[in-house]
């Protein structure tokens, strides 16, 4: 490809030979929906906290996450169940787990379903399972679970990722690029799920970082079907997947920590994060349009799938690429609408982001359907994927 003569000429094709598309997509939540601006006073509440200081620097960190809503899997019924959560140092990892590796499976089951039946195939065309969560430890995983949750087949071909973060579902996404690219013929399931029970504590102010969390993280679930070749009668391709790159940031590694301890998961997200991604991001972004033919000259044209992370994540990627701002509307809806699900959000920001390229393409016949999914998790490690947006095409 040589940038804008060949990518104009493929604006209108549908899937290239051979490369993976996403075929579908689907999504899953617990029922629990809770609103931002009763955040606060319900969290303190269930903690029997009353440290005005952290109450109200809580307030603030809410307000400059723009999150609105969120789901998560705590209740009211799970506090009462298992009211040592919230007590400080108590060992509680067992407790959690036994919520945690239900609730998961659960939540990627039902967004596996609806992800299969967007895609109109029967569940016994599934030929390989990619599962990926930072939410659950067990043996068997998940993986297992899942498969036999939905029916698949037992010779349907597992992969595992735990504990990759918020840049799972793109990691997860590039193992089923490649999966489905090397066995032809084959249709791979991505589902990621988390919840954030896992790490639930009480607050402290001997961890104030911990307040950035619970301003921040959601829970829930989300699912894809990936393969190459889509039969056209029966499959419609989202997302043609070209390229795929990882890369991580040396001596970066203390700078998202988390550990599983006696009290579930412990992150640490330290400040200097916002500014190391938006340092690397162009590199990254060149080298991984460079296998397009793409150039800097491009960003503006190319649509921006970015895993949410925060906003001054989001903020600092606008201010370095010099991005319009409605670049990154679907990232940003993604994130007031369900907060950082971590490895679930890519999939919010794809529904959204196919729903405003409808609306681009009513007012610009000459749009570009090329773009960029990206997500940046612990390492750092950086994941992208240059893709084309098939539901744009003529």
């Amino acid at each position: 490809m040589g940038g804008l003569d060949d990518a104009q000429a493929t604006s209108s094709e549908k899937a290239a030979p051979g490369k993976a598309t996403i075929l579908a997509l689907g999504k899953a939540f617990p029922h629990q929906l809770v609103m931002q601006e009763y955040l606060v006073d319900g969290y303190f509440r269930d903690t029997n906290c009353d440290d005005p200081e952290l109450k109200r620097k809580l307030t603030r960190l809410c307000k400059t996450t723009t999150v609105k809503t969120r789901y998560v899997v705590m209740s009211q019924e799970i506090l009462k169940k298992y009211p040592e959560l919230t007590l400080e140092g108590t060992p509680t990892v067992k407790q959690r787990l036994d919520i945690c590796n239900d609730a998961v499976t659960h939540m990627a089951i039902e967004a596996s379903q609806a992800c299969i039946k967007s895609w109109g195939r029967p569940v016994s065309d599934i030929t390989h399972l990619v599962y990926v969560s930072s939410s659950e430890v067990r043996l068997p995983g998940g993986d297992l679970y899942l498969a036999s949750g939905l029916g698949l087949s037992p010779e349907t071909q597992r992969v595992m990722l735990y504990f990759v973060g918020c840049s799972g579902g793109v990691a997860g996404l590039r193992v089923a690029k490649d999966i489905a690219e090397n066995n032809p013929g084959s249709r791979v399931l991505l589902a990621t799920s988390e919840t954030t029970i896992i790490g639930y504590k009480p607050p402290s102010a001997d961890r104030p970082y911990d307040l950035v969390g619970v301003a921040l993280f959601g829970d829930g679930a989300g699912a894809m079907i990936i393969g190459s070749d889509p039969v056209s009668e029966t499959e419609k391709p989202l997302f043609e997947l070209h390229s795929a790159m990882q890369q991580f940031l040396p001596g970066t590694d203390k700078t998202i920590d988390g550990r599983l301890t006696e009290e579930g998961i412990s992150f640490k997200l330290a400040r200097e994060l916002p500014q190391v991604i938006e340092d690397n991001v162009e590199g990254f972004c060149e080298k991984l349009m460079g296998a397009g033919g793409f150039g800097k000259e491009w960003y503006n044209k190319m649509f921006w799938a970015v895993h949410p992370g925060g906003p001054a994540i989001l903020n600092r990627i606008e201010k370095r690429l010099d991005l319009v701002p409605e670049k990154l509307n679907p990232s940003r809806r993604a994130l007031m609408d369900y907060g950082n699900a971590s490895s679930n959000t890519i999939v919010y920001v794809l529904e959204y982001m196919i729903e405003e390229s409808s609306k681009i393409k009513e007012v610009d016949q000459d749009h570009n359907d090329w773009g960029l999914i990206l997500a940046f998790g612990p390492g750092i490690t950086f994941e992208g994927i240059l893709a084309r947006n098939l539901t744009t095409s003529v």
